[in-house]
């Protein structure tokens, strides 16, 4: 094997070149939209940062410009303790996106009709006031059909976030 045909065998492929590229310039994009309160857990250098924060003020083609250079900037970087350490940062927030999502759902079965849920609700959450939640729901069902504003359907979503920050 002479000299060339290793030099071809060590290099990677241009599509494999092209495709961690493509990963830093979407690691890149996903810093420049994270808020900057959020970069105290980031492992990044400093001039990446300031070039990220310097991003955040720039619109559409400086922006992408700005992204070219930030992904190229990435290289020099630990892309992967970037990624892990995002994952940290947005695992809270996931949370609470879940939850959020929990409580919507039980309300809705809750206006509903469904008996399930409000004895579950009633046997995961000793403290909550099984009137209160009755009389909501019902106040939600009049409003429906009347197509008034849901204002006992914000309640009753307000009454079910107090009660699961209670049991956490």
């Amino acid at each position: 094997m002479n000299k060339e045909e290793r030099d071809y065998a060590i290099r990677p492929n241009k599509e494999e070149l092209k495709r961690e590229h493509k990963a830093l310039h979407a690691l890149g994009r996903e810093l420049v939209e994270l808020p900057e309160s959020l970069f105290a857990t980031i492992p990044l250098s400093e001039y990446a940062k300031d070039q990220i924060f310097a991003a955040k003020k720039f619109k559409k083609s400086a922006l992408q410009r700005q992204l070219r250079f930030i992904s190229s900037l990435m290289l020099e970087e630990d892309a992967d303790a970037i990624r892990e350490a995002l994952r940290l940062v947005k695992l809270p927030h996931k949370k609470e996106v879940e939850q959020f999502h929990q409580l919507e759902t039980w309300r809705n079965q809750l206006i509903a009709g469904d008996n399930m849920i409000f004895n579950e609700i009633l046997e995961s959450h000793p403290i909550a006031d099984r009137q209160y939640i009755n009389q909501l729901i019902r106040n939600a069902n009049k409003e429906a059909k009347q197509n008034k504003p849901p204002k006992s359907s914000r309640m009753l979503f307000k009454y079910l976030q107090e009660l699961q920050k209670t049991t956490i």
